[in-house]
């Protein structure tokens, strides 16, 4: 990985890990793909190796990146779907040149066209969200708790009742922060 770059926040479903390429959206807002080179980073570690990137590819990205945040978000609350943004998803889903192979491990991974381009990669992660948002996967939508988050992320726990995208770093610091406060109103408490 590229050292001065934030670190990625990696999760199990693909287009939602996507989607925490831009984090605190509603506070200062953490960009961690702003290069070319940090987007290849991006799909290499998510199974999706690209040959390299233009700024043009990365502006792609960043629109399809968007556009599922903004659907995804739309289906958790169970708003109309913005078609502005499933315009740009479908395209970009039908635009791709991927195929599924089975690996001798018996696990789905990716192939990408023949030039391992971004757009490949890009349909890959567009039909991940169709797939979520179209209900075909055993989960739900939701929108992190965080006020300063507001993530749209994919729950596949038991219960379908997680708070947070993330509990190392939304949920800890909202659980932090309700803790430091529980203990200034406590009397006696020492600070």
């Amino acid at each position: 990985m590229r050292a001065g770059f934030p670190e990625f926040r990696l999760g199990n479903v693909l287009a939602m890990s996507f989607t925490g390429t831009l984090s605190e959206r509603r506070g200062n807002a953490v960009e961690r793909i702003p290069t070319p080179h940090r987007l290849v980073d991006w799909l290499v570690v998510n199974g999706l190796a690209v040959d390299s990137c233009t700024t043009a590819q990365l502006d792609l990205a960043r629109e399809l990146r968007e556009s599922i945040h903004a659907t995804a978000t739309a289906a958790a609350i169970q708003d109309p779907l913005p078609a502005s943004a499933l315009r740009v998803i479908n395209d970009r889903s039908a635009q791709g040149r991927a195929a599924a192979v089975l690996t001798p491990e018996g696990k789905r991974r990716w192939q990408l066209g023949s030039a391992s381009c971004v757009e490949d990669a890009l349909g890959v992660i567009a039909a991940d969200a169709i797939s979520i948002i179209a209900g075909e996967r055993d989960g739900r939508l939701a929108l992190c708790a965080s006020p300063t988050c507001r993530a749209a992320f994919f729950d596949t726990s038991q219960s379908r009742t997680r708070k947070w995208c993330d509990m190392n770093t939304c949920g800890n610091r909202q659980k932090k922060a309700r803790f430091t406060a529980n203990r200034r109103k406590t009397p006696g408490s020492a600070e």
